[in-house]
């Protein structure tokens, strides 16, 4: 059985990390910014439930991986201050997932918003 405590304590830790990540993390800003107007788009536009799930998972997941790149960097930064092609392809590495995601969801933001937007303009 899980402690109360213990559980309560788990969540707080992860509140702080979430809040570290959006006051220290630029990229991660601009990425809820954009997840804010595909949300208010969304409204606008009357997507349905289905595509707002999808919308809402894709920002969801370029969020998480932006904060994994954000742990990855300080995790990197912690176990070494000299420049080592190691901490330097671990870093490469974890920015080109969120350049991944960051792709795949402007793809899934076009095939979801372009029917809208060509409907618009009929």
């Amino acid at each position: 059985m899980i402690k109360h405590k213990t559980l309560m304590f788990s969540f707080k830790y992860a509140c702080q990390g979430i809040i570290y990540a959006f006051r220290n993390n630029q990229n991660l800003q601009i990425h809820s910014l954009a997840g804010i107007v595909v949300v208010l788009m969304s409204i606008l536009f009357h997507v349905s439930p289905f595509e707002m799930g999808i919308l809402g998972v894709m920002i969801l997941l370029v969020i998480s991986t932006e904060m994994i790149n954000t742990a990855i960097e300080q995790m990197v930064d912690l176990i070494t201050q000299e420049h080592r092609q190691e901490a330097k392809i671990a870093k490469d590495v974890a920015a080109g997932m969120v350049l991944l995601t960051a792709i795949g969801s402007v793809i899934v933001g076009v095939l979801i918003f372009l029917p809208h937007i060509i409907e618009l303009f009929r």
